[in-house]
Parts: C-alpha cells; sequence; structure tokens
C-alpha cells in the first residue's frame, strides 16, 4: 500500500520580507544606514530599528522616512523614540552647528556633496535637517555668510576687485550678476554709504504711535515706530546716509497702509517683500522670529536652540535689537525664559501691547 503524503501549500512571502527595513528591524540595527522609522498598526506607535521593544508581525508594520511623517499620519512615538529623538536633535545641532562654523570660514562656498559627507548624511536629508535647524539652506547660508565678508571689507580702502575676491567669488561677473541681492546696490555705490540708491519712505500714524515706512526696489527695507515722526525720519537717515530719500505719492500710502493693517490684526498676515540686510547670524534669527505664530511667543533661548546655537542666547537678543522692520519680522513675539516681557527696540509698552493684541486676536 502506497501512502500518498498531502502537499502543504506553498507560503507566498509578504512584500516585508523583502525589504531591507524590515531586516534592520529584525537584526534590531540601531547602525543602519537607512533612513525610517517603523509603525506598529495595532498600538499606533512608531519605533527607530534599534528599538528594544518586541517585534511585531510583518503584517502590522508601516514604514516612514521620519518620525515626523509618522506623526503627521497619526503615530506617536515610543517612550525610546522620544529619548532617542531628544539625542540626535542635540547631536544634529551640534552637527549643523559645527558645519556653520565651516562655511562661515572657508574662502569658498562648499558644495552641498561636501558639506553632506562632512555630516555623515545623504545631500537631501542633510538639506533637510540644516534648513530646519537654521533656516536657511546651506546655500543661503554661504550666500550670507560672503555678503559679510563683502560689507566688511568695502568699509576699508581695499580695492572693490580685491573685495571680490577676497569674499570667495571666483570672478567679478559672478559677484555683479548677484551684487544686488548681495549689498542691495553696486559695491561703489555701498562703500559711498547708499550714493546714488532712492528709497522712497512715508510718515503714518497708527495706535502705536507714529510710523515710519520705507522700501528700496527689493521691498520694505525699514519699519520704524517711535513717538515724534521727524526723529524717526533722522533714524532712517542714518541707516542710509548716503541715499536719496524720497517722499512717497499716493500709491507708496497704500504701501503704509498695509503696514498699519497688519499692526492692527496681525492674524491675517501679509504678503509684502522685504529687504533684509543683516549678517548670516541675524538673518537666521530673523527668519527664525517669521515662523513664530501671531499670539504666542518663544523665549531668546529656545530661538537660539532652533538655530543650532544654544548658547547664544545674547546673541539672539542682539539681533533682535537690530531688527529694523518692527512687527513685520516679529521680535516682540520673543520673551524671557520665565516669560517676563523684556526689553523691545521700539519701547516696553509697545511690545506689551503688540502682544496683548495678538492674544486677543488669535
Amino acid at each position: 500500500m502506497t501512502l500518498r503524503v498531502k502537499k502543504q501549500p506553498r507560503r507566498s512571502r509578504r512584500d516585508t520580507d523583502f525589504d531591507p527595513r524590515w531586516a534592520a528591524v529584525l537584526a534590531r540595527d540601531a547602525t543602519t544606514k537607512l533612513q525610517f522609522v517603523y509603525a506598529v498598526k495595532t498600538t499606533g506607535i512608531y519605533c527607530r530599528p534599534g528599538s528594544a521593544s518586541r517585534l511585531p508581525h510583518a503584517e502590522n508594520v508601516e514604514f516612514f522616512d521620519s518620525a515626523e511623517d509618522a506623526e503627521a499620519a497619526g503615530y506617536r512615538p515610543s517612550r525610546r523614540a522620544i529619548y532617542d529623538r531628544d539625542n540626535i536633535a542635540a547631536r544634529q545641532a551640534a552637527m549643523v552647528a559645527a558645519i556653520c562654523r565651516h562655511i562661515e570660514t572657508t574662502q569658498e562656498s562648499p558644495r552641498l556633496e561636501q558639506l553632506a559627507k562632512m555630516a555623515g548624511l545623504s545631500p537631501w536629508h542633510f538639506h533637510r535637517v540644516f534648513r530646519g535647524i537654521t533656516g536657511l539652506t546651506p546655500k543661503a547660508y554661504a550666500d550670507a555668510c560672503r555678503a559679510r565678508r563683502v560689507r566688511k571689507e568695502l568699509v576699508g580702502n581695499g580695492s572693490v576687485t580685491d573685495t571680490i575676491y577676497k569674499a570667495g567669488f571666483g570672478s567679478n561677473s559672478r559677484f555683479y550678476e548677484s551684487s544686488d541681492h548681495i549689498l542691495g546696490m553696486t559695491p561703489t555705490n555701498y562703500r559711498a554709504g547708499g550714493a546714488n540708491t532712492q528709497i522712497r519712505f512715508a510718515v503714518g500714524e497708527c495706535s502705536l504711535g507714529s510710523i515710519v515706512v520705507a522700501q528700496s526696489l527689493r521691498g520694505v527695507c525699514a519699519v520704524l515706530l517711535g513717538d515724534d515722526p521727524e526723529t524717526l525720519v533722522k533714524q532712517l537717515q542714518d541707516r542710509f546716509p548716503h541715499a536719496t530719500l524720497l517722499g512717497g505719492d499716493a500709491s507708496f500710502e497704500r504701501l503704509i497702509a498695509k503696514v498699519v493693517g497688519f499692526i492692527e490684526a496681525p492674524r491675517l498676515g501679509h504678503d509684502l517683500p522685504l529687504d533684509i540686510r543683516g549678517t548670516a547670524f541675524q538673518q537666521r534669527v530673523w527668519r527664525a522670529l517669521r515662523d513664530i505664530p501671531p499670539g504666542t511667543t518663544v523665549s531668546y533661548a529656545e530661538i537660539a536652540a532652533r538655530i543650532g546655537a544654544p548658547k547664544s542666547a545674547r546673541a539672539v537678543a542682539q539681533a533682535c535689537g537690530a531688527n529694523p522692520l518692527a512687527v513685520l519680522i516679529p521680535c516682540h513675539r520673543v520673551v524671557r525664559s520665565d516669560g517676563s516681557v523684556s526689553g523691545y527696540r521700539w519701547g516696553i509698552e509697545r511690545k506689551r501691547q503688540l502682544l496683548q493684541r495678538e492674544t486677543k486676536s488669535c
């Protein structure tokens, strides 16, 4: 008698079984170069590949490129993921700070691939991390550093050509193609304190007192608040000592109306082009300030941490004090670590009024 053995049905392998990310999860490989987190549908949490948590069934796993993507999909971090995230954030901030120092001290603008290699990340991931921490792309940060070197050298007695090469530009033509963006004018005019540059301005009144709004060809370059309009115009003249200041016409009055409207109703936002000129550090701070929603406040220390310079709270305060665009760059939303309202270039009472107004309207 011949025994027949019943064949077992062939098991089909799931797509997860072939995924290298699943292999990293099974191996609890915390050193994998793959950038991902995995989420477990049955628990609603996500983990990193090196997690010591109980391994889930493959059919319950969902992969994401980042923790942010997992949280956007409704998952919450495991306790270990929270700890890892804080450690990763601290390491990334230190890495970006080191890259910033490298950019600041190098003559030529380094390529994205070179910076990513220094950071040990892919170019795409490095670009994302750098911008998330500093508020600027690596190229924008390098451009700001070169602009600072140009402005510093132009104050001296060296030739414009020497200045261009010292700042890291490979040729005169490359610099002059971007000189308007870097300086807002030609280098010769910049050295002459803004000579041959026209700036339109207008004086108005708002609930905070007198206001002066000025605009260059690139955008709004000054918003000044105070009690005396003549004093504000003098401050504008001191900022652009050799520029030609022109009183605004009827069309320009509409611009100042937009600024006043934004002061009265900040939650409506604005779409005004801004002519922001400052050092690389100031631009990082001012970009972070513009990300603070109306009705909320952050501390100087928090802004310092966001831009990857956690020990620079005092420098952040100085950058806030140098802000030439009152309200449009909302330095009034930065307070002390204990929540108290500190100094404000345009007067501490105006700062309190702005914060109270935003809190009520938002």
